[in-house]
């Protein structure tokens, strides 16, 4: 297996519809676990069973995305990070875009940026927030 490095994202109780949004952004398959379906797990709380365990996107692309709830006994989710997606599809990555801004905040517009490249900033409806890096055309 090649190594890979890729986002994951934690939530406190709504990791499965944040896939199911990120499912319907990118395509391609998901596989998913429960806490329920790990049982003797120390510490974890009945409210908690049905709370995403793990989850995974992969599309064939490429893309892995992988995301989980947090157990009420770990605390609140903690989202310190931001995603980046870069490439030279300009539809795709526009489409993409577009996706993850809807119902989200725009931080910065999708535009030329200083170095060629279109780039924007926004955080999506989850809070998860993303930048988008489109290459501009060689000169």
């Amino acid at each position: 297996m090649t190594t890979r490095l890729n986002p994951y994202l934690s939530f406190t109780s709504n990791a499965r519809e944040a896939m199911d949004f990120y499912h319907s952004v990118f395509g391609g398959q998901v596989t998913l676990s429960t806490f329920a379906e790990m049982p003797n797990m120390p510490g974890l709380e009945a409210s908690d069973t049905d709370k995403i365990m793990h989850s995974m996107l992969e599309t064939d692309g490429g893309l892995v995305l992988m995301c989980a709830d947090t157990p009420t006994s770990m605390g609140d989710a903690d989202a310190n990070s931001t995603v980046s997606l870069s490439g030279e599809d300009e539809t795709e990555l526009r489409g993409y875009w577009d996706s993850l801004s809807a119902d989200g905040e725009v931080t910065m517009p999708l535009d030329k940026a200083p170095w060629g490249d279109s780039f924007g900033m926004c955080v999506d409806r989850f809070g998860v927030p993303w930048m988008v890096n489109i290459a501009g055309s060689p000169t």
